[in-house]
């Protein structure tokens, strides 16, 4: 009985694919953190329901894009036979979760999502409905009928938007209840690294896509058109932070973000050499997500000090950090660990 659950547990944790949550979550603690070290105006309550809130959206879009694309006949692919990082959990191609049940999975978990958010507007103003309710349908017409952006080039703009200006305006407002270019353009770096995320994905995809009709940027354009907006969305994420802290919207320690470099040179490397051969350009995933979580961390580790100097309240700076760790840790684990040796192998 024990043994029964801990599997099916093993199996929904599979179809969560909770190591792709970050991106929701580090725009959401930056938007956080500069109402924090600016305004000094800060919930720690308020910022464990965002992080709540945006944590079960990006685990209901996860599953909500794995029913839609296995019913689209897309990602078709099962564990063991693509790049490990891309295609979807494998949970339905596998036949480990029926379909109807992860429909209703995900349902439950936006109904969930659309609760909090209504406490939040209600407790912090309408405009945390908008932008809460402009999440939540990105979410589900990300694939789902009739609208399905990722079907019609249009998905990976969406992401960008709403993974980094949204979910982090929405953060921010949440604490100083009012509108702010900072915390737009402090999250706008992780909107962009998203964009480059999904592109690095959709390119070991681009078969099944192409014979689905999922018409992704890189289905219409093709890899090599892939791997250029690759490396040029890179460049326009640390273009944003350097402008951002020469003129003055970001703290001048967000340039420490730019440490991450190295690690996002060394995905493009591989990935210019390895764009057709998806198991060999699986360690440029891999590093995609670790420049990813790096730069994010950087950026909240620098508005973190920049508060301290200010003499903003050091309880709340250490609930924001300790709830950052329960949320993202889970996540950072398959991620910061090497590469299994089983996945050497195959790369």
């Amino acid at each position: 009985m024990i043994n029964t659950l801990l599997i099916r547990l093993k199996i929904w944790s599979q179809a969560f694919r909770y190591h792709f949550v970050p991106p929701s979550i580090f725009p959401a603690t930056i938007g956080g953190l500069v109402s924090w070290a600016v305004n000094q105006t800060f919930s720690v309550w308020y910022f464990f329901l965002v992080l709540l809130g945006v944590t079960i959206n990006h685990i209901a879009l996860n599953m909500t894009d794995d029913y839609f694309d296995f019913a689209h006949a897309v990602d078709q692919l099962k564990p063991g036979e693509k790049n490990p990082y891309t295609g979807g959990s494998g949970t339905l191609t596998s036949g480990l979760i029926m379909p109807e049940a992860m429909f209703k999975a995900f349902t439950l978990l936006y109904c969930i999502v659309a609760i909090i958010g209504v406490y939040l507007g209600i407790r912090r103003g309408p405009l945390i409905l908008v932008l809460g309710s402009f999440g939540i349908l990105c979410s589900i017409f990300y694939t789902a009928p009739p609208i399905k952006f990722s079907h019609r080039g249009l998905g990976e703009l969406g992401l960008l938007i709403n993974f980094g200006p949204v979910i982090g305006l929405g953060s921010y407002v949440v604490q100083a209840q009012q509108v702010s270019i900072a915390a737009l353009w402090a999250t706008l770096p992780c909107g962009i690294m998203l964009f480059s995320m999904i592109i690095i994905n959709e390119i070991p995809d681009l078969a099944e896509d192409k014979r689905a009709g999922k018409l992704t940027l890189i289905a219409r354009y093709g890899t090599q058109a892939g791997v250029k907006l690759y490396l040029v969305s890179w460049a326009a994420t640390y273009l944003v932070i350097l402008v951002g802290a020469l003129i003055g919207v970001l703290p001048p320690l967000t340039l420490i973000a730019l440490l991450s470099l190295p690690l996002a040179y060394r995905s493009v490397k591989v990935l210019v050499t390895h764009y057709n051969d998806p198991q060999r350009m699986a360690p440029a995933n891999l590093d995609m997500l670790r420049a990813h979580g790096l730069t994010s961390l950087l950026l909240i580790g620098a508005y973190a000090l920049a508060g301290a100097v200010r003499g903003a309240d050091g309880m709340q700076l250490l609930g924001v950090l300790l709830l950052l760790a329960a949320f993202y840790i889970p996540a950072a684990l398959p991620v910061v660990r090497p590469v299994r040796k089983k996945e050497q192998a195959r790369s």
